[in-house]
């Protein structure tokens, strides 16, 4: 199973305890330290962000695909580049940019999708 844009989104968009909530009923159990936040939900799925001052890791375990993925984000003022991996090969690769209250988004995979995703905190994304 390829990456969906709605998945390739959740990893760039959405704040990652929310994350956890998308993917299930439950409420994740999180453990925070200074620089790492792991969470794990009620179904098995599992995530964790690392931060090293403006790069920051993800790493996680998709229980309905039964993929390892990972994901690293450098930020350079308003761009954030990000490249990532997934257990059965897929890549991907994009970026952010903020523009004021909108973000504009551009992401490629190794599977041929590519598409923009342009986010407002009015309008939400299209």
């Amino acid at each position: 199973m390829r990456l969906s844009p709605a998945a390739l989104l959740l990893l760039l968009l959405t704040p990652l305890p929310a994350l956890a909530l998308a993917q299930s009923n439950s409420l994740p159990l999180c453990t925070r330290s200074a620089t790492l936040l792991a969470c794990q939900d009620g179904n098995g799925n599992y995530y964790s962000v690392r931060t090293e001052g403006s790069h920051f890791y993800l790493r996680g375990f998709d229980t309905q695909t039964r993929r390892l993925w990972s994901q690293t984000n450098s930020r350079y003022g308003t761009l954030t580049f990000f490249t990532g991996l997934a257990s059965d090969g897929e890549a991907w690769f994009g970026y952010s940019r903020r523009v004021g209250w909108t973000t504009l988004n551009r992401v490629s995979s190794s599977s041929g999708q590519r598409f923009n995703v342009h986010c407002s905190l009015v309008g939400g994304c299209r």
